[in-house]
């Protein structure tokens, strides 16, 4: 398989296998929530075993959990999409990303990304005979602007996909509704598909979340899921909404990837849409407290952290006196300091110069990778 193609897998894993034998490491790397699936929908599950749901469903996903996420995402999102003819169950946004880019792109075509951003945007796009065309944000505050948006929408006229991605992974920066609206208002002067990552959207701390699918339901792709408001990454179930038309296309190569998504964690899903409204919200209440105390503590360490208003991440900025190499500074802070971090380079070159540090993990481990960083610092 093309290098290329490879490169931010590679990027990773190596990352994670070099370091991964020191003992006694603080791991603030991994993208995944610090909590236990509710008891609820775990006996939900379970519940689904014993009453023998163990064949295939329908390619498209149980329609009692489609149903119970589009309530749930017109109670909390106040989006409209029909259960039978406008949404799918994908085995994660993962899936459901990479059927979406199957059935909307031909080789040439040319999909916008932001970087730094999710690194596993890129291989999907190029496995896909398609070409990235980035957007460096780093400048502008990890945010996309709307006339630099319409500069490469107007000079690219094979970009069929915009890929937006909020709450961000890596930096943890959200879009307001004015600042979608004034996207859309760019957006729908070009025939090309928004596929809007929206997976962390119920971790928003400072505004609530507010969906592109609202503003451009006819070029929308919206993609959801359990993994991160209900603690569920391992369950892989993902929900993808669109126009009709487009999510039929979407489902023929769904169903010849996947056949259908596993049985019992649809039902476990579909519990968590149905009775998990109050779920997220002890969840975001301890992330916003750890995100303040790992953010203060960084700044008095001299890191530049702008401040994460979605998702579970701190993007801060690598102190001058270390360079900008991410890989050589969060190599030496993980054989020093025993703290894992992924460095700002996986994430696309507008990345370098940062790491990636997950607030996720427990508040115990957040204070001691502080003192081990500020040891560091003070002997580095």
């Amino acid at each position: 398989m093309n290098n290329i193609v490879m490169a931010p897998w590679t990027g990773l894993y190596s990352f994670n296998f070099k370091i991964a034998k020191i003992p006694d490491l603080i791991n603030l790397m991994l993208g995944e929530p610090g909590f236990n699936t509710p008891m609820h929908v775990k006996e939900a599950a379970v519940k689904s075993i014993w009453d023998n749901h163990s064949h295939y469903t329908d390619p498209r996903g149980l329609l009692s959990l489609r149903t119970n996420a589009s309530q749930y995402l017109k109670r909390k999102y106040h989006l409209n999409y029909d259960p039978k003819t406008q949404m799918i169950v994908t085995t994660g946004v993962s899936e459901g990303l990479n059927s979406t880019l199957t059935a909307i792109l031909n080789p040439g075509d040319e999909v916008i990304v932001p970087t730094p951003g999710y690194p596993f945007y890129i291989p999907n796009i190029l496995l896909h005979g398609a070409k990235p065309i980035y957007i460096d944000t780093s400048k502008d505050g990890f945010y996309i602007k709307p006339d630099r948006l319409n500069q490469i929408l107007k000079s690219h006229p094979k970009v069929k996909a915009l890929i937006l991605n909020y709450p961000d992974n890596p930096t943890g920066i959200t879009y307001d509704q004015e600042q979608l609206e004034d996207l859309a208002e760019v957006i729908q002067r070009y025939h090309v598909f928004c596929l809007c990552d929206e997976i962390y959207s119920e971790l928003t701390y400072d505004h609530p979340h507010y969906s592109m699918g609202n503003l451009l339901p006819e070029q929308s792709i919206v993609f959801n899921g359990v993994s991160k408001a209900f603690a569920m990454t391992g369950w892989r179930i993902g929900i993808v909404c669109g126009p009709a038309k487009v999510i039929n296309g979407i489902n023929k190569v769904h169903s010849i990837t996947v056949t259908a998504p596993n049985t019992f964690a649809q039902y476990a899903a579909s519990e968590a849409f149905k009775n998990g409204y109050k779920d997220d919200v002890k969840t975001r209440d301890a992330y916003r407290v750890h995100r303040d105390i790992l953010k203060h503590g960084l700044e008095s360490l001299g890191f530049d952290c702008a401040n994460p208003q979605g998702a579970f991440y701190m993007f801060p900025k690598i102190p001058a006196k270390y360079g900008a190499n991410s890989m050589k500074f969060a190599l030496s802070l993980a054989r020093n300091a025993r703290v894992g971090v992924v460095p700002g380079s996986i994430f696309g070159p507008d990345g370098e110069g940062h790491v990636r540090i997950t607030f996720a993990a427990s508040l115990e481990k957040i204070n001691e990778a502080l003192k081990r960083i500020k040891l560091y610092v003070q002997s580095h």
